[in-house]
Formats: structure tokens, sequence, C-alpha cells
């Protein structure tokens, strides 16, 4: 028996790969399924089944081309209802795959079909538990995402207290639990670096876990300081419930080379938004008018599917030479799969055929040290509320970049607007969003809170 954890940083998920005897399982798989397809050939190996532990929210699951490309099975469990062929597991169901037995707990709570799988040995030894979004290391899955009709999210969270307290704590201490998430992604709010852990270390170090906890305390705080999900969510959700265009074809379509010349035409017949997903240094000298950054080696899907509202919107993408398919695969992981092309060499033949290009300024901690110490000045701290809370320069303006959308009125056309985050790549972004919507007097502050931190400028 073989266990991987495929774990993906961008959006701090992990998937799973088990090969027992010739047969193999993956376990919430991303959506381009070609790594699983050939971690089974090299292993010799063939898929037997696609288990999802749920209808995920934040990203696209590859279970529908991975069982059209390999014959396998889908599996969900209870409450699960598909646009597409799936078996819906019952509680307690048993799934042999070669020398191994997989059975599926019902696990309500994080959603309703919830569902976590108990990896159980050829001695019938638990050995390992694929927790889904129901237990993390550190946490337990946000019982507010799946809130419909009459079931409010204090209902799905003593759900979630029940699911927890009879099918997960009572399992051995040594079972390792591999969850889908970890820190950093939106699924969780006190997710551990952690990416696996044994379950009764969870036991005794994992808040949800207390074991003189009533209902009531767990609710409570389950569903204390959730922050907003991310917009592009339940789209999501749909995709993964009701089915998905081929990702091969999402692929070959956004995978199209365009001129210069073609590329600008692209973008004026088809009112396509330019994403460029170079870094924000590079951003900074210089880009094409209009365009979005949001840079491929920064939280890069999230920001996408937190900052553009529409995954049906058409996308032209600026990026390195050599990294066009890398971020076409990203953007259709979150659901974003009408990118309908790329411009050919990257902004140096945008520049070469000599179109127009715009540009930020960016200063230094300690340039902007000399302006703040000259006289007042409009600073606006694109973090999180509670790095906000938590220091922040005297006087600056909060307004974070999770809802810059919904707060442009709150930004002024008629002064310099100082902008800053913790370290200069969501400043950018918010700098690129103001530049496309017509704020000309941007500046930019290089490296963000952390350096300006180190100045004499005044910290609350």
């Amino acid at each position: 028996m073989h266990i991987e954890q495929i774990y993906t940083g961008c959006l701090a998920q992990g998937a799973y790969f088990i090969v027992s005897n010739g047969e193999a399982a993956v376990i919430d798989p991303l959506r381009e399924v070609e790594p699983y397809i050939r971690k089974a050939q090299k292993s010799g190996a063939g898929i037997k089944y696609v288990f999802e532990t749920h209808f995920h929210a934040d990203f696209v699951s590859g279970h529908i081309d991975l069982a059209e490309k390999t014959g396998a099975e889908i599996v969900y469990g209870p409450n699960a209802k598909t646009g597409f062929k799936a078996h819906i597991a019952e509680d307690g169901e048993e799934f042999l795959l070669g020398n191994v037995v997989i059975k599926a707990l019902h696990t309500p709570g994080h959603t309703l079909e919830s569902t976590s799988y108990l990896l159980l040995d050829e001695n019938r030894k638990p050995v390992a538990l694929f927790s889904g979004d129901t237990l993390f290391i550190g946490d337990v899955g946000r019982p507010d995402l799946a809130q419909k009709g009459d079931i409010t999210m204090e209902d799905l969270a003593g759900i979630l207290f029940d699911s927890l307290r009879t099918k997960i704590m009572t399992l051995p201490d040594d079972v390792i639990v591999y969850p889908a998430h970890g820190a950093g992604s939106a699924c969780g709010k006190n997710m551990s670096k952690e990416t696996y852990d044994l379950l009764g270390n969870q036991k005794k170090f994992n808040y949800a876990l207390r074991s003189d906890m009533t209902k009531e305390e767990f609710v409570a705080e389950v569903t204390a300081g959730l922050p907003e999900p991310p917009q592009y969510f339940p789209e999501n959700v749909k995709m993964n419930r009701e089915g998905y265009e081929s990702f091969d074809d999402v692929l070959e379509r956004g995978a199209q080379p365009f001129s210069a010349e073609a590329f600008e035409a692209k973008a004026n017949n088809t009112g396509a938004l330019i994403l460029d997903t170079r870094s924000e240094s590079d951003f900074a000298k210089g880009f094409i008018p209009n365009s979005i950054n949001i840079g491929i080696d920064g939280g890069f899907a999230p920001w996408v599917g937190a900052l553009i509202p529409d995954l049906k919107q058409n996308l032209l993408i600026v990026t390195e030479p050599g990294r066009e398919e890398e971020v076409v695969t990203r953007l259709a992981r979150v659901g974003y799969d009408y990118t309908i092309g790329y411009l050919n060499g990257g902004f140096e033949s945008w520049e070469k055929a000599g179109k127009e290009t715009d540009s930020v300024v960016s200063i230094s901690a300690e340039e902007f040290e000399e302006r703040f110490g000259a006289g007042e000045i409009a600073v606006i701290d694109v973090r999180k509320p509670d790095e906000f809370e938590s220091g922040h320069i005297k006087g600056a303006k909060n307004l974070p970049l999770d809802y810059i959308n919904d707060l442009m009125k709150e930004f002024s056309k008629n002064q310099s607007l100082y902008i800053h985050c913790a370290g200069g790549y969501r400043s950018m972004i918010a700098a690129s969003i103001l530049k496309s919507r017509g704020f000309d007097d941007v500046i930019n502050i290089e490296g963000g809170f952390g350096e300006v931190s180190k100045t004499e400028v005044p910290v609350v």
C-alpha cells in the first residue's frame, strides 16, 4: 500500500493518490488530471475510484475528466445529487482497493454531503482518514457555505459537532488525518501550516475537539469571526455538482498565441479583460493600459476568484514566456475557463511593436518616510482588517483588497494615493485596478508595511 499527498500551495489544497496491488484511487483531484494518470501508469496500477469528500467551493475538481479518461467510478457520500454518473455511497459502505479497504464515513456539517474516507489495511486496521473539509489540522470546516432554506450555519455547526464526536473522535489515536486543506485556505479560519497529523494530536490540540466542549460552545466558537466567503465559491460548487467543459478544451482555447497587433484587436473586439501575471516589480515598470496585475507567483487563483466577478469573463493573458499553459491551468482550477489567448513573446513583444504602455510609480519605504514627514498624505492600506488592527501607519485608511470592487467610491481622484499591503503583492493588484478605473495618481510603497515599519513612520 502506498499513500501520496499531492499538495498545491496556491490553493492550500491536498489531493491524495492511493495504490494497493495494482489498483489506485484518487481523492479530491485537481482540475488537470494527467499527473494522476501518469502516477498510475508509473505504479503499474489502474485508477479504480475517484472519491470526492464533498462539492468543493474553492476549486473545480478533476473528477469528471479523470473518470472519462480512465473508466474510474466517481464516489460521493450520502445526500449528494450530481448532474453526471456517480456512485452515491451509503454511510459505512466499503470499497475494496487491491488489498485494502476504503470505508465511507458520512460526516455532514461543512456541507450536508460531506464524507470522510477511512483507509483500512489488509488486516482491517484503521490507518488513515481522508477528512476533506470536515476536520483540518488545527481547525474544522466552516459551516456557513451550505446554508439554504431553513438550514442555518448554526444548524450545520451542530451537525458538524455530532459528526466529529460520533464518527471521527471515536477512531484510534494513531490514525493519520489527511485533510483537504491547510493554512491559507478560505474553507477554515485557524488551520495549521502542517498538512497532516495523528488524530491523537488533534484530540489534544485542536480547539474544536476538546472533550469537555458542549455543543453550544462548539457552535459559538466555530461560527465566530468567519470572513465573508469569496464570491466565486457558489459557482465552483455548481460546476462540481453539475459538470463542466473538458479541461483539454479549455487549455487548447487558452493557449492560443497572438502577436501584439492580433492581441490588441482581440481585446478590442471581445471586451476581454487583460490579465498580466508577471511579478509586481516587472508590472510596475510597464504594462498594457487597463490590464490588471495578479502575479502568478503569489496567491494567484484565490485572488482571481475574489476580484474577477464573472467566471465567464473572456480573459487575455500576459505572462513570462513559457508560463502560458501554467496560467491557463491555474485559472481553470477555480472555474475561469474562458481564457482566449495570450500575448506571444510577453510584454516585450508589445513594447517592440511600439504599442502604448502605462506604469505605476513605486517608491521605497525610505522615500515614503520623507514624504510622510513633509506633510499630510493619503495612505491606503489594502490588507485585511485583522492585519490592519494589529498595526498600521498612523492616519492610514483600511480598504481591503478583497472588497475593492465595492469600495471604489472610497478612493479619491483628487489626491495622490499611497497604496501598501504587507509586502507588495496585493498593493500592486490594487494599484492596477485603480489605474484601470481612471485613478492616475497612484503610488505603490515597495515592501509594504513590513518595510515601512522599519522606518520612523509612526505606527498605531
